[in-house]
């Protein structure tokens, strides 16, 4: 948060030297705070409308429903609004801006592989996520990530319309420095981003499998997902984070930013620690 924080401040500032108006940095920390509380209080909303989700009872679907509720009660946590993705590609997440406001979610297509011990543990998975705030992690993160990225993105505008001194016009300085800010700030954001990310689901992963003292259910999961593994039909790159597994079309380039380790080292690390669960 610091860093962000940093990130922000560093923008808005070197925006404001160069076009001489201060006030362009008071700007920037408002929108900030705009920004952040409406992302704070409507986070769950916009992931479940991103995702095309869709909320069930448990006459809907009792054998998800149960897993949920069942887990709920193991982890004493609040029980989550429970929502249903209709895709075929096997996924899910939760999201929200603590337990009591968190929302769970599936894809079709996980529900018709996973049997019930794997369901149990992708679930566990997921609630996992909301009992480490894992679900304020991303949302924090994301918001700030796409905030560093407008910032830039104004300061790169700016830059062709004002200068630091009228007399300096011809002087490239002021514009290599917004141009560099530009181009490294959202890149060093992403970056943090997704350190955070690829941690938070390793710890998801172990946290589920003491959770259901069954690793097996998890690495088998786990494994299932990556054979059957495919891009979602609604795919948003904001959403990314929030996934099990990332639901986005897979490239080399997209593989060195996805917000996921790979599946085999998620695998790797938990056969390593199975004697420890």
């Amino acid at each position: 948060m610091g860093f962000f924080v940093l990130i922000v401040g560093a923008i808005g500032w070197i925006i404001a030297y160069f076009t001489e108006d201060w006030a362009v940095l008071i700007w920037v920390f408002v929108i900030a705070l705009v920004y952040a509380i409406i992302q704070y209080f409507a986070s769950a909303s916009l992931a479940v409308a991103m995702t095309g989700a869709k909320q069930i009872q448990k006459k809907d679907n009792p054998r998800f429903y149960n897993t949920v509720e069942n887990l709920s009660i193991a982890t004493g946590l609040p029980m989550p609004k429970v929502y249903i993705i209709d895709d075929p590609a096997p996924n899910a997440f939760a999201s929200g801006r603590d337990p009591k406001h968190a929302v769970v979610a599936a894809t079709t297509g996980l529900l018709d592989i996973m049997d019930n011990k794997e369901l149990n543990a992708v679930m566990a998975h997921e609630m996992s996520h909301v009992k480490n705030y894992d679900i304020r992690v991303s949302m924090i993160t994301f918001g700030l990530v796409c905030l560093v990225g407008y910032i830039a993105d104004l300061g790169f505008r700016m830059m062709f319309y004002t200068s630091r001194h009228d007399d300096d016009d011809n002087s490239p300085i002021g514009l290599i420095v917004m141009l560099l800010v530009s181009i490294i700030a959202p890149i060093a954001a992403s970056l943090a981003q997704l350190a955070v990310s690829r941690e938070r689901e390793y710890l998801a992963d172990a946290s589920a499998a003491q959770i259901t003292r069954y690793p097996e259910g998890m690495i088998s999961a786990l494994k299932k997902l990556e054979i059957h593994g495919r891009p979602m039909h609604r795919q948003n790159p904001a959403t990314e984070a929030m996934f099990i597994n990332s639901p986005l079309k897979k490239g080399a380039i997209k593989n060195l930013f996805s917000t996921h380790p790979s599946i085999e080292k998620r695998i790797e690390r938990l056969e390593h620690g199975k004697t420890k669960f």
